[in-house]
């Protein structure tokens, strides 16, 4: 612990001078905020909370700005934005900068070309609907990059791949090589030779082995991510789908004080099922900066990669398959068998739900065990829940499955989820969050990162605005107000995670989770929610990020 967080932590500080939005029960706005000892002492009228405070007391003055909870990612997959610190970034425009496969191909030769021979190339981010080709990277294009090197490239949605010869080779996958359940490995129609596309499950196993990073290497991921974090104002962070040896690494990087924020691990279904059968001890690993949560399952794929399961055909067809609609990962027997066996002993679940057929089995499965084992007040989670349709969400409040939507894919795909994925009406009413609220359904909102950056903001403003990045409007009647939108990156995040009794909001005897920000999200043309700057972060009344280090 550095010397000025020793002494943020042992002076009681007060904030005043801006406004406070506390984000609790009824939404109030405070003067004044005190934190103390990484918790709050007191939130309300600037004269009350000075007087409240025994002794003396630091006055921090927020110069008109705003102070709101910490941001907590309902969904994500820390500390992997971090991966540019290892990798290379391939990310088209509004993210990054390619606009080509040539240009793809090109960054990759060069990061080989500095690599010890052997070593994998991994590019991440790449997104065929943003190439001027349209098209998806092949095993002899990445062939051209390197013989000497296994090269691999993840596609955005973290769904798809390409591997060139010598990673296909790593991963045991040749043309005889049968595709494993739950996933593609694309051959040549012609030839039936790996084309070195790979889907769903296939994808999994080749970039577990292109990501078995070093020890130097993996906190340099995290660092990178801790910063990216902060920055943004994110105090909780996510780890969804984790295997024991990220868990255990990012467990302690947490106790060596390598991530100042909190961290939620979601395990995979894998680890879940070792922890009910005591294989793996979880107590040893669980303080107040890093907790285990919810069984992680994945029922489908991706719609801007064309496995996400629907229930009617995509709007253009993917190979020219007019009656495709993707397929599932975890067929329907098989996720009643794993949602009974989680939901019996006692744990949360998560289950990744993007396509309204995938979504319609987690429906039936959780069903299926809430008649076998009722619980009250499990908490479920429908993750993604992108193209739910409105029979579904009555069905998700009768059940007490709380959705999380991907509320930000208006902005990065819903010119082509409209023009291509989807359709209009889909399009339209993809991530119906205005309907959930509406049903009474408490939901949160997230942005998959690193599937697409970690911006809380720019979060809050897509799912208010639902403008793409042509400009164009994505289903004016799903959107929601700012206030709503706060509430479900914050004390609705923290409630869906069975936190709220601790974080989530500015109340008396909450950690000291805050974030202060240049403007308020409540009062600024909706328009510019994105553009607000944060100015500090803060963990347990530490802060980790200061925008302008001459600020209070």
């Amino acid at each position: 612990m550095t010397a000025e967080n020793k002494e943020q932590l042992d002076e009681t500080r007060i904030f005043i001078n801006g406004t406070i939005l506390t984000l609790d029960a009824d939404s109030s706005t405070a003067e004044a905020v005190a934190v103390r000892n990484g918790r709050i002492e007191a939130v309300g009228p600037s004269k009350e909370v000075k007087q409240r405070i025994p002794g003396e007391s630091r006055i921090v003055d927020l110069q008109g700005q705003t102070v709101i909870p910490g941001f907590i990612e309902a969904h994500g997959h820390f500390p992997f934005s971090g991966y540019d610190a290892v990798g290379v970034n391939l990310n088209s425009p509004p993210i990054g900068s390619m606009t080509s496969i040539s240009e793809i191909l090109e960054t990759l030769k060069k990061k080989a070309a500095g690599m010890e021979k052997g070593k994998w190339v991994v590019g991440v981010g790449y997104d065929d609907t943003n190439l001027a080709e349209k098209r998806l990277l092949v095993r002899a294009e990445l062939d051209e990059v390197s013989t000497d090197h296994p090269v691999f490239v993840n596609h955005i949605s973290g769904h798809l791949g390409t591997a060139n010869s010598l990673a296909l080779e790593a991963a045991g996958f040749n043309a005889q090589t049968p595709d494993p359940e739950g996933g593609v490995i694309c051959r040549d129609v012609r030839t039936g030779e790996l084309t070195g596309e790979l889907e769903e499950t296939a994808n999994f196993l080749v970039t577990n082995l292109a990501t078995n990073l070093t020890v130097e290497e993996n906190l340099a991921v995290i660092k990178w991510a801790v910063e990216d974090y902060a920055q943004n104002g994110v105090t909780t962070v996510q780890a969804g789908f984790t295997d024991e040896k990220l868990l255990t690494g990012l467990s302690a990087a947490s106790q060596i004080g390598q991530i100042p924020l909190r961290v939620i691990i979601w395990p995979d279904a894998e680890l879940s099922e070792k922890m009910i059968e005591g294989k793996f001890e979880t107590e040893t690993h669980n303080t107040e900066f890093f907790q285990i949560g919810a069984a992680k399952i994945i029922g489908d794929g991706s719609i801007q990669g064309y496995t996400a399961h629907l229930t009617e055909p995509y709007h253009t067809a993917y190979k020219d398959d007019r009656g495709y609609r993707g397929y599932p990962v975890t067929e329907r027997k098989a996720m009643v068998e794993l949602v009974k066996k989680f939901h019996r002993a006692g744990m949360q679940i998560a289950i990744h739900g993007n396509g309204d057929a995938t979504i319609d089995d987690i429906i039936y499965a959780v069903d299926m065990a809430q008649k076998e084992c009722p619980r009250d007040d499990h908490r479920h989670m429908l993750i993604h829940c992108q193209t739910a349709r409105y029979d579904q969400l009555d069905e998700m409040k009768r059940l007490g499955i709380t959705p999380s939507f991907f509320s930000a894919h208006a902005y990065y795909w819903g010119d082509r989820h409209y023009n291509v994925f989807l359709g209009p009406e889909r399009a339209c009413r993809q991530n119906p969050a205005r309907s959930a609220q509406e049903k009474g359904i408490r939901f949160t909102i997230h942005l998959d990162t690193p599937v697409t950056p970690i911006n809380p903001l720019l979060l809050v403003w897509s799912a208010v605005n639902r403008l793409s990045t042509g400009g164009n409007l994505i289903g004016d009647g799903e959107r929601i107000s700012a206030l709503q939108a706060l509430r479900a990156t914050t004390i609705d995040a923290a409630w869906q995670i069975f936190q709220e009794d601790n974080r989530g909001s500015l109340e008396v005897g909450k950690l000291a989770d805050m974030v202060i920000l240049s403007e308020n999200p409540l009062t600024v043309d909706k328009g510019q929610i994105k553009d607000i700057r944060v100015e500090q972060t803060f963990v347990g009344g530490r802060r980790v990020y200061k925008r302008n280090q001459d600020s209070a």
